[in-house]
């Protein structure tokens, strides 16, 4: 099929929802299936208010017109609720294109930790822009349960993989696989280490995590809008900034404990991560957590989130690894298709037809004469 996404996450942005795009388009291509996407880098931009490392997309309407004409998808996937998954979104409502959607974030939790605005708002909000997707994918049970009691219908599942090759476990631990050196920033710390990764932001609750009295060391990996201030606060956690690839895996592999304190996200693809290592998860019994821990062997979920951490300590790290094993990209990205809604044959050749013979019709009228003008004398 010829895909097209629309998304207001994407590169450079460093989360979840990028990395599980880029995962989810890469499995498709190799599948044999043609993508394009609509990001916000392929349009003029305003930083976030209150967040400025997330671009917002100026003027994306229009540009989004020409995209749709020029690469004619047969499936339109809108992964985001921002200014480019409303263009997409008013697009294919105008030329009446099916499409689906995904609910990737708590995003009425997510603006109440952050503006004055209460969760019934962004609930009516987003049941009004998901209103009219075929398909509204979720990645866990919990979440598709929690939106529904919201009103939300036509929801499907869309899980998540995990890179077992780049999340490995340490060296030696795991026939096979070489591991990562431990980050030198871990060297000589007091164990247990318990390990936070992810942006440093309100929504996080990462407070949460680093407010524990807990023995050993704590160490956040990541960065954002909150990371001065909280380092400020904590001087006894180690805040090492952002890390990628397999600087990023041995600061997993490394650390004892995976620490998950976020109570806004659909998933958590870092537990996952964690998993891959060996590293048990600590989490709250939120979405995302409650689907994927309890009775897996691979961490705890507890509503004191100090004791889920201490339960964690006694876990075999190869349990958690075989568990991670179990989530595999590819099988995410067939999910994904085969929720996609894709025209029926015979109307979305005639759709692509009868639209290029408007633009042409449009580019003709533009290049003729005004009427009386005589080009000849």
């Amino acid at each position: 099929m010829r895909i097209l996404i629309a998304t207001d996450a994407w590169e450079p942005q460093v989360n979840g929802v990028v990395r599980t795009l880029l995962r989810t388009i890469a499995e498709m291509r190799a599948m044999g299936h043609v993508v394009d996407v609509v990001s916000p880098d392929q349009f003029p931009t305003l930083p976030m208010p209150t967040y400025p490392e997330i671009k917002l997309a100026l003027g994306a309407y229009e540009g989004m017109q020409d995209r749709f004409r020029a690469f004619e998808p047969e499936a339109i996937h809108i992964a985001t609720e921002g200014p480019v998954g409303l263009a997409a979104r008013r697009l294919c409502l105008e030329w009446k294109l099916p499409f689906t959607t995904s609910y990737h974030t708590r995003f009425p939790e997510y603006l109440s930790a952050r503006l004055p605005v209460p969760p019934a708002a962004g609930y009516a909000y987003m049941r009004w822009f998901h209103k009219p997707s075929g398909r509204v994918m979720v990645a866990t049970p919990t979440m598709r349960e929690e939106l529904e009691r919201h009103g939300f219908r036509n929801l499907s599942y869309w899980t998540r993989g995990v890179d077992t090759d780049l999340f490995q476990m340490r060296p030696g631990e795991l026939e096979g696989f070489p591991g990562w050196p431990e980050p030198e920033e871990l060297k000589g710390l007091p164990r247990p280490i318990f390990l936070n990764v992810g942006r440093v932001a309100v929504e996080k609750n990462i407070e949460a995590f680093v407010e524990l009295d807990l023995p050993g060391s704590k160490v956040v990996v990541g960065d954002g809008p909150s990371r001065e201030e909280l380092a400020a606060k904590y001087p006894q956690v180690v805040f090492t900034g952002a890390r990628f690839g397999e600087r990023l895996a041995a600061y997993f592999a490394w650390s004892d404990v995976f620490v998950f304190p976020s109570l806004t996200d659909t998933f958590g693809l870092v537990i996952l991560e964690a998993m891959a290592t060996g590293a048990p998860v600590a989490a709250y019994p939120a979405p995302g957590p409650i689907d994927l821990i309890p009775g897996s062997g691979a961490g705890a979920c507890n509503a004191d989130l100090r004791q889920a951490c201490l339960d964690c300590l006694g876990i075999d790290r190869h349990a958690v690894r075989a568990y991670a094993e179990k989530f595999s990209w590819r099988a995410s990205a067939e999910q994904f298709v085969a929720n996609l809604e894709p025209y029926p044959e015979p109307q979305k050749t005639k759709f692509w037809k009868r639209l290029r013979r408007l633009a042409n019709l449009r580019r003709a009228r533009a290049h003729q004469p005004p009427q009386g003008l005589d080009l000849g004398a």
